[in-house]
């Protein structure tokens, strides 16, 4: 047999154990080339640009798996 809780816990209890459970916000930031927001470190995906240079076309339709 599974071990099962012994006791129940609180609501004060599991509302203080569940704190650390929590979404995160994105770290947004502006693209230098369209001033759109975007995320760090990943490439802008309204102008297809990181670090300044071109490394998306955007124009072109994404297959997956290609």
């Amino acid at each position: 047999m599974a071990p099962l809780p012994k006791k129940k816990r609180s609501l004060s209890r599991k509302r203080r154990h569940r704190t650390h459970i929590a979404a995160t916000v994105p770290n947004l930031i502006v693209c230098t080339q369209c001033h759109s927001p975007k995320l760090s470190h990943r490439a802008c995906p309204i102008c297809g640009t990181y670090n300044g240079r071109q490394v998306l076309d955007v124009g072109a339709p994404q297959t997956p798996g290609a």
